[in-house]
């Protein structure tokens, strides 16, 4: 994909539906069901995210980084 054939606002949108299917999937998680997206679990996506984010800030623009973690501390390697 040609992040940089996108307008800013479109980097922006694509960003937050990113972390909006990966909140979705964590909330039908805690409720017992299967992730709907499988965001966490599709390289694919944070292939995405990761190709967003480099463009976005490329551009110097101001995003919140999308929590991969779930809030928790990795573990060193």
């Amino acid at each position: 994909m040609e992040y940089d054939a996108f307008t800013d606002a479109s980097l922006k949108m694509m960003y937050e539906a990113v972390r909006g299917a990966l909140e979705a999937d964590d909330e039908f998680e805690a409720n017992g069901e299967d992730p709907k997206f499988r965001v966490r679990s599709t390289a694919e996506w944070k292939r995405h995210a990761s190709n967003l984010e480099a463009e976005i800030l490329k551009r110097g623009l101001q995003i919140d980084i999308i929590d991969w973690t779930r809030g928790q501390s990795e573990l060193p390697h």
